[in-house]
């Protein structure tokens, strides 16, 4: 293993730098000809053959995603090498997280360079400090670089996605079909929009049963059955229940939104009549 040597340990952090970014740059290059190709096997046809290029790719773009994050990384630590050499047994809180994202990444990275740099940072902070990193037990890596590591089959929905974007960047009329699972998705939130979901169709209902049997007329002590009650007089009474529902919506509770929503219905069916 690589002994830490401070001025050495800089120099490699500059020469790592430098790598990362043109590593980046050549498989920036790469990824524009994968993408080339892959609209060629769409404009032939072969569309599962381009689906799995696109599984490369994807996993080729997330790699790149973290070399960027890795040359952050040693940029942090050039930038605040004084703070990293004179840490002992654990490195300073500014520089952990550049830290132990080398320690725990670079072995799924091409480069030397960074290779040689994670010996180094392991032989200054021990054997306990770089296994705990390792392992990563408990959670000192960033989440961001765990998840770039992390090997996965990118899901069917996110390769249709970039398939459908290759293929409009080269004028390509593809389009991923539509799962079943998807239609019922669409149709469930058309449903909601044009207000035939399942809330809105109880409020239909509801209205529609008012407009048909008319709203309950308020109840009245007996010595005032015998008056007639006027249309205006039932508004009047309507409009004040309203007002209240809404006073007792405001302090929240699903009860008081019910009570709110069938008033409402109703003086709206009483305008109606």
């Amino acid at each position: 293993m690589t002994q830490w040597q401070a001025q050495r340990a800089k120099v490699q952090l500059r020469l790592a730098n430098q790598r990362l970014r043109s590593l980046q740059e050549k498989k920036l290059a790469l990824a524009k000809q994968s993408r080339r190709d892959i609209a060629d096997l769409v404009t032939k046809g072969r569309i599962e053959t381009a689906k799995l290029r696109v599984e490369s790719l994807i996993q080729d773009d997330i790699q790149v995603e973290l070399l960027e994050l890795l040359e952050l990384y040693t940029e942090t630590l050039i930038a605040r090498f004084a703070l990293l050499e004179q840490s002992k047994d654990e490195p300073d809180g500014s520089v952990a997280d550049a830290v132990t994202a080398l320690i725990y990444s670079a072995p799924h990275t091409e480069l030397k360079e960074l290779h040689v740099m994670r010996e180094m940072l392991m032989q200054k902070f021990g054997r306990n400090y770089a296994l705990a990193v390792i392992a990563n037990e408990p959670p000192v890596v960033p989440a961001r670089i765990v998840s770039k590591v992390a090997i996965y089959v990118p899901p069917q929905e996110l390769v249709n996605a970039y398939l459908e974007e290759i293929a409009k960047g080269y004028g390509l009329a593809w389009k991923a079909p539509v799962s079943l699972n998807a239609e019922s998705k669409e149709t469930a939130e058309d449903d909601d929009e044009n207000g035939s979901g399942g809330g809105v169709a109880v409020k239909e209902s509801t209205v529609d049963s008012v407009k048909a049997t008319g709203p309950p007329l308020p109840t009245e002590p007996a010595a005032a059955k015998a008056n007639t009650v006027t249309e205006d007089d039932q508004a009047r009474e309507l409009l004040n229940k309203v007002a209240a529902a809404e006073t007792a919506k405001k302090a929240g509770g699903k009860k008081e939104q019910d009570e709110y929503d069938a008033l409402a219905a109703r003086f709206e069916a009483l305008k109606k009549r």
